[in-house]
């Protein structure tokens, strides 16, 4: 907390005066825009994209990592609006690295930029880096999990059908005294536990079909695209995320969630909606030493109701939900206009990784 406060305070009594007398004075967009950048130390994560004497000279990725920061810090659709406005607003462009417009690369130079750093996946490693940072050394009180669509502007990716022959249906009823029924296959979620984080995350399918999931009202709503899982502690801080078909069901995304936001943060509660309501997920939740919180799926049964103390915490858990908002209205989750799982949460990342930034600032204020 007191490198936190340290950084906030040199932005506040000396980077911003400074960079006033220089540029024109900064709008509240800009300050965001310097704050975030400050707080993401982003020259230790560009060793990966250093030119190495070989060929021409790169343009600076640096500069361009911070042009995306800057694109999902105003909302920009498109990489075209953010080259335009870089040319026009001297304070941003100055803040990016430009000292004039001519330096600015073109489009096509930015998306190949963009595209290395969704190979690289340089979005989760600066938000893990941070996470780390400044909010591993504290004990977190919930983590509420949730996800939410995300749609794209490309085609669902057919299911190819099976060239194996079709298994034989197996007969209805009881089976016959000696009869040998053969076990059932263990679902994903019975395997999540017993495996690997990367294990986990090579399992998930990432690609781009048809989601469908009940909105608040009870109805059912279907769009084309992905679906975000995300991990949040208090202070609507996004500390784990995770991208995945449109299609896959919440549930089974909450294992590698649980693994990874354990490695980063410690917290005692996990909070989830009635789609998590697993024997699995409450086992594994326990195992890692939390205590679950868990609305009840009716599905399984007569609905299991809490208790006012139980029921007063699980609260915290619009905690997800406002991320989710934010991240949708603000901050550009819903323009991803790139195709791919890979460039579609590096997209959204560069947006995580400024709401992170804000809510760690503003626990100070």
């Amino acid at each position: 907390m007191s490198t936190l406060f340290g950084i906030w305070n040199t932005i506040q009594t000396q980077l911003f005066p400074w960079l006033e007398e220089e540029l024109d004075p900064l709008s509240d967009k800009e300050r965001e825009f310097v704050q975030v950048v400050s707080l993401i130390d982003l020259p230790s994560h560009m060793k990966e994209f250093r030119w190495r004497g070989f060929g021409r000279k790169k343009k600076s990725r640096i500069s361009m990592a911070k042009a995306f920061v800057a694109k999902s810090v105003y909302k920009f659709e498109t990489t075209d609006i953010l080259i335009e406005y870089l040319n026009k607003c001297k304070n941003i462009r100055r803040l990016c690295g430009w000292e004039f417009a001519s330096e600015i690369p073109s489009s096509a130079t930015f998306s190949r930029a963009f595209a290395e750093f969704a190979t690289y996946s340089l979005g989760q490693k600066v938000h893990e880096a941070m996470v780390k940072k400044h909010c591993g050394q504290k004990l977190a009180g919930h983590i509420s999990r949730d996800a939410t669509a995300i749609e794209a502007r490309e085609k669902p990716v057919k299911t190819e059908a099976s060239e194996e022959a079709p298994k034989p249906k197996g007969k209805r009823g009881r089976p016959r005294k000696g009869e040998v029924v053969p076990p059932k296959p263990p679902k994903r979620v019975e395997l999540q536990a017993t495996r690997s984080l990367e294990e986990n995350l090579k399992d998930l399918p990432t690609a781009c079909n048809v989601g469908t999931k009940k909105n608040s009202k009870g109805y059912k709503e279907t769009w084309i695209g992905y679906k975000l899982h995300l991990d949040c502690i208090d202070g609507d801080i996004p500390v784990s995320a995770i991208l995945s078909s449109g299609s896959l069901h919440d549930s089974q995304v909450a294992i590698p969630l649980a693994q990874m936001s354990s490695e980063r943060v410690s917290n005692l509660y996990d909070l989830m909606d009635a789609a998590y309501d697993s024997p699995e997920i409450h086992a594994f939740s326990k195992s890692l030493g939390h205590r679950p919180i868990i609305d009840s799926n009716p599905r399984r049964g007569e609905k299991i109701l809490m208790d006012p103390a139980t029921k007063s915490r699980f609260a915290e858990r619009s905690s997800a939900e406002r991320v989710n908002s934010n991240l949708k209205d603000n901050y550009g989750g819903r323009s991803a206009r790139v195709k791919g799982a890979s460039k579609v949460m590096a997209h959204l990342m560069f947006g995580i990784i400024s709401i992170t930034a804000m809510q760690i600032f503003r626990l100070l204020q």
